[in-house]
Formats: C-alpha cells, structure tokens, sequence
C-alpha cells in the first residue's frame, strides 16, 4: 500500500512489519530505499518506478544490511546503488542471502528475480559527504548501532530525513550491534536536526511524519530508552507495553537490549 504521498515522494509500506520503501522522484533522477518485503509488493514498487522512470537513472539506498531491507535486491539491475562502505564490505553477504531464501522457502514464495546482495556503485565512508543529482543534494551520515551499517541520509531542498531502523513510532529501539553506538547516532539524529532543514522523516518501519514536534519525540523517546535500559526495570517494559501496540511480539528484542546495555557490546 501506499502510505504518504507528496509532490516528490511516495512511501509504500509492506503488510510485514510496517517496513517502509521511498521513493523519492525529480525531473532528473529517482532515488528509492531498501525496496521490500513480499513478492507483490516488490513488483507493485518495480511497476511504479517504471511508469515515472523514463529515461531518469534511479538510485537505491540501502539502508543497512538486514535481509528485509535488501531482499528486493536483484529486481533493480540497473540501478546505482548508495550504501555504506561496511555494507559493501561486510563478510555476512552469504548468510543474509542465505536468510532471503529461508524467508522464502518458509512461506512458499515464488520471485520474478533472484535475490542477491547489494553490489555498491557510491559506498560512503565520512559523515557529511554529499552527491549531488540535478537539483537535489543527498549529504550522508554513518548510523551504527541497530545493525554495523546503518546510514542516514537528508535530501535537500526537500528536507527529507531518510532513517532506516532508527526513529520509529511503532518499534523502541532495535540494539543489534552495539549499545554504545546507538547513544551517538542519536546524538547524531540530534545535530542533523539541528543543522538540517528537516521537513519530512521516513522511518525503516512504521509512519511517515511531517510534524516537527514528533520527530523531535521520535529522538527523544530513543535516547530515554537507551538510558533507562541501564536501571533493567519493569517500569520501562510496561511503557513500551502501553505505547507499542505490537510489544508482545517485540518484547524479546527488549530483553536483549537489556542484556546489551547491562553486559558489554555483544551478546
């Protein structure tokens, strides 16, 4: 479905997780996030790019490396793709294959392409560095902490804040790779909002937002959790029980957290 709609940006979300895809369209380029989830969904994403393509390049940025956010990798051959250098790099291309197909395999789904791994044209290595493409200008910033790859990404002038798994409205926060890197993404979402423009916000899973004050919750909200996940109490597992309608199945992920903020970097 298509969940936000504006002049120059279309987000579809899947029926899986609330997972989102942009897809951001000028009169030069087209720049789309990690398309996803379902075959269908894929092909409905493929068939909307192609009806506004024409002969404009498009651009995939890819978020990070979790197989739901590069699994409609290999629908796109003749994209440029955009990602971190750690995701070009990352010794786990095997296995995140490996999970598409099990994804797959388990709930008997056919694909019209064959899922592959990212092969990155424009790896960023710096926070800061900028492309830019006709009239828009894309400026990038590393975002470990949920996964060792993670980048965020603000297209200008449309002020638009591309997050991947960070600043959720139905997700706290996911501690994949390490705790103390998430406290400064945040801190990072912090001065990106500060020197930033920022009008628009697309999460990885859940609402898109145009509403200054929610984005500034969004940020907010991440940094108490990550803080409070130190004092390991109930207190902070029943407000996510209240302000996440899908807790019960997130909760093991909180405890994981837990254990990642109490006991070292790595569980």
């Amino acid at each position: 479905m298509i969940q936000y709609k504006s002049r120059n940006l279309t987000v579809f979300q899947s029926s899986l997780y609330m997972t989102t895809s942009a897809i951001i369209h000028t009169d030069e380029v087209i720049i789309m996030t990690d398309p996803n989830w379902l075959p269908n969904e894929v092909e409905r994403i493929r068939n909307y790019v192609n009806s506004i393509k024409g002969d404009k390049q498009l651009y995939i940025i890819y978020t990070h490396s979790d197989y739901d956010h590069v699994i409609g990798s290999g629908a796109f051959p003749d994209a440029k793709v955009i990602a971190t250098e750690e995701l070009k790099n990352s010794s786990q291309k095997g296995e995140i294959v490996k999970k598409i197909h099990a994804f797959d395999q388990g709930y008997y789904l056919h694909r019209n392409y064959e899922p592959e791994y990212p092969s990155v044209d424009i790896a960023v290595a710096n926070d800061g560095e900028t492309l830019n493409l006709g009239t828009i200008s894309l400026t990038f910033y590393k975002a470990p902490g949920h996964t060792k790859d993670g980048l965020f990404t603000v297209i200008e002038p449309y002020g638009i804040f591309l997050t991947g798994d960070y600043l959720s409205d139905i997700e706290f926060p996911f501690i994949f790779s390490s705790y103390k890197d998430y406290i400064k993404t945040m801190k990072k979402a912090e001065e990106i909002l500060r020197i930033h423009n920022i009008k628009v916000h697309v999460p990885g899973h859940g609402t898109t937002t145009e509403e200054p004050t929610e984005i500034r919750n969004r940020i907010d909200f991440s940094k108490f959790y990550l803080k409070e996940l130190k004092k390991d109490g109930e207190a902070l597992e029943n407000l996510c029980l209240k302000k996440y309608p899908f807790y019960e199945g997130m909760k093991n992920i909180h405890f994981d957290n837990i254990k990642m903020a109490n006991n070292g970097e790595k569980i």
